[in-house]
């Protein structure tokens, strides 16, 4: 694996203030994780998350198939800055996924199933939420889950988040048509949980 300097994008290069700004980043801490800026570096645990059949079977995209396509999605992660509020997700120093806001106010996370089970994804989606809530200035987190996402379902509701509505045919993931409910919460709601 190519070693690049700090400034360049696997040999993309960055100007050194926005170099600069992917170092410092955001962080976030919860008892068990770490919510932080995305980095160059990210790219091949990030590919072992999105390459993962039981990872993305509910994703808005099929698995990827190259490092490619996983370096496009984190340099458009990435090219977001550090301001937005989509972090990667590290578990005990490792990054098995990412939670929160690519396009805020819609909620978005996927973790490696070697981490499932333990509540990681409420952890990190409730720090997500309350980074949202806290620092900008949206009035509601919103979300788009398939109707056979049960376990997506359960962690939305866990959250506070109520069903708003629901839409046939949304998502054209791999030839297949996908359906969704749409789920809404907002920012009084966050805050009457004592989450905020």
């Amino acid at each position: 694996m190519t070693t690049w300097p700090s400034w360049c994008w696997s040999g993309r290069w960055l100007d050194r203030t926005t170099a600069a700004a992917h170092r410092r980043g955001m962080e976030i801490r919860t008892p068990r994780l770490t919510l932080r800026t995305a980095r160059p570096d990210d790219l091949a645990a990030m590919h072992v998350v999105l390459s993962s059949v039981e990872a993305t079977r509910w994703w808005s995209t099929p698995p990827h198939v190259d490092m490619d396509q996983t370096h496009d999605w984190l340099a458009s992660m990435i090219a977001k800055g550090p301001e937005n509020p989509d972090f990667v997700v590290e578990v005990e120093g490792r990054a098995v996924g990412k939670a929160g806001f690519f396009t805020p106010p819609e909620i978005g996370y996927i973790l490696h199933p070697d981490v499932w089970g333990r509540g990681l994804a409420f952890e990190a989606c409730r720090a997500a939420l309350d980074h949202l809530f806290t620092t900008t200035g949206h009035a509601e987190a919103t979300a788009d889950v398939d109707p056979e996402n049960a376990a997506s379902i359960r962690l939305l509701e866990k959250l506070g988040f109520v069903r708003t509505g629901f839409r046939a045919r949304t998502w054209n993931v791999g030839g297949e048509w996908k359906d969704s409910f749409f789920y809404g919460l907002s920012r009084g709601e966050w805050a009457s949980r004592g989450e905020a």
